[in-house]
């Protein structure tokens, strides 16, 4: 060893806690319900390639599809109309997803996050 000191850069002084400190709540809102509208589309068989058949799961999309309608329907009103509107849309895009994937829908009111956002048709 030649007795230098290793001066730490600015990215190893950061703990996870600090970076997510700096980001907005809108932000990781978002993040969120990406993440379950993506893998709601994914368990409703809507991959992209030719096994997206293979990863479909209903019983999983409709829990991932009720837990995004409970975040959707929780931070509506703290996102702002914008926010919200496109956080709704994608919900009900994988509600819908899921009713045309499933070989016997739900009566309408019964479906995935329903109870939550009301009937999607």
């Amino acid at each position: 060893m030649d007795g230098a000191v290793p001066i730490p850069d600015e990215a190893s002084e950061r703990s996870p806690e600090r970076d997510i400190a700096d980001v907005p709540a809108i932000e990781l809102i978002s993040t969120a319900a990406l993440h379950l509208m993506s893998a709601a589309a994914v368990k409703c068989g809507l991959g992209h390639d030719e096994a997206a058949a293979q990863h479909q799961d209903l019983d999983e999309a409709r829990k991932l599809i009720t837990a995004l309608a409970g975040l959707v329907t929780a931070a509506a009103p703290e996102v702002g109309s914008q926010h919200a509107a496109l956080l709704r849309d994608g919900l009900r895009q994988v509600q819908l997803a899921f009713r045309e994937a499933s070989p016997v829908p739900d009566p309408p009111g019964r479906g995935p996050g329903e109870r939550l956002t009301g009937p999607v048709s």
